[in-house]
């Protein structure tokens, strides 16, 4: 059985991104009466379904940024893995060409920054920074 050191899963929650889209939705719905509230649907659902999950087990790191993206990579892989605070890069959600590498994050501006041994970086956000710090040092004592 594989041991899960660390797991969190985040969403987009922000109620401002809701009455965003709410906004977005009334001037569709006055441009284009027919498409407008598909549209607004559409990306509403697209919000609902979006999540962060980050991994952290015995054999590597594994993040999904569902439904865009799923990466897995094993221990023998990473360089390097540390908490930081990124501070604002730009937005959330997926942003490239950062000095991060890229970075996936739903809110806040703490993440998990990560570098491979072949030179490439990123970063996920996370809400829950001490504990991860915490599973980090634990990782790194034991190798």
């Amino acid at each position: 059985m594989n041991r899960v050191y660390f797991k969190e899963v985040q969403k987009f929650t922000q109620w401002w991104i809701w009455l965003s889209l709410l906004g977005i939705g009334v001037i569709l719905f006055y441009i284009q009466s027919n498409l407008g509230p598909i549209i607004l649907i559409a990306i509403g659902l697209l919000f609902l379904s979006m999540r962060l999950i980050t991994r952290i087990d015995q054999n590597g790191i594994h993040y999904r940024f569902f439904p865009f993206v799923s990466k897995d990579y094993s221990w023998s892989e990473i360089l390097t893995a540390r908490v930081i605070d990124y501070g604002f890069v730009g937005g959330w959600g997926i942003r490239l060409f950062t000095p991060y590498g890229t970075v996936y994050n739903v809110k806040g501006s703490k993440g998990l920054a990560v570098e491979l041994k072949d030179g490439r970086k990123f970063c996920l956000g996370t809400q829950r920074p001490q504990e991860l710090q915490k599973v980090l040092s634990g990782l790194t004592g034991k190798k």
